[in-house]
């Protein structure tokens, strides 16, 4: 049985229930980082609101695409921006989990699970009582 090649890296625009963001495709290394860190900040620049960051296509992701999400955390958080990403259980997700950075992100098993909790609040719904 022959091993199918890896993913060429790709980044598409593709936002969520109206949040917009961004689809990460294939091995995300440190060949692809600089590419990818390119490709967020554009797309943070030209956007308001939460992000969305679906890694659901992506086969494999190293301490420096790591770095570049987290970099994108604290753009995002200097406007009081969320960053939802997508990230099914597997290797993808174990990194975040090993490497202590899991709890600093908004982490979604699915694009329904993020579609959900970006769902915004009603603005005719009586508030809440404690």
């Amino acid at each position: 049985m022959t091993e199918r090649p890896p993913q060429a890296f790709r980044v598409d625009d593709d936002g969520l229930g109206g949040a917009p963001g961004a689809a990460l495709h294939g091995e995300v290394d440190l060949a692809a980082a600089a590419e990818l860190e390119a490709a967020i900040d554009a797309a943070i620049r030209d956007s308001a609101g939460a992000f969305v960051l679906d890694l659901c296509d992506v086969e494999f992701l190293d301490s420096s695409g790591l770095n570049v999400l987290l970099r994108a955390r604290a753009l995002l958080g200097r406007e009081e921006r969320a960053l939802a990403v997508i990230c099914p259980p597997g290797a993808v997700r174990r990194l975040f989990e090993i490497s202590g950075v899991a709890d600093l992100f908004f982490l979604y098993g699915s694009r329904e699970e993020a579609a959900a909790a970006l769902v915004p609040a009603d603005p005719d719904a009586p508030p809440e009582k404690e």
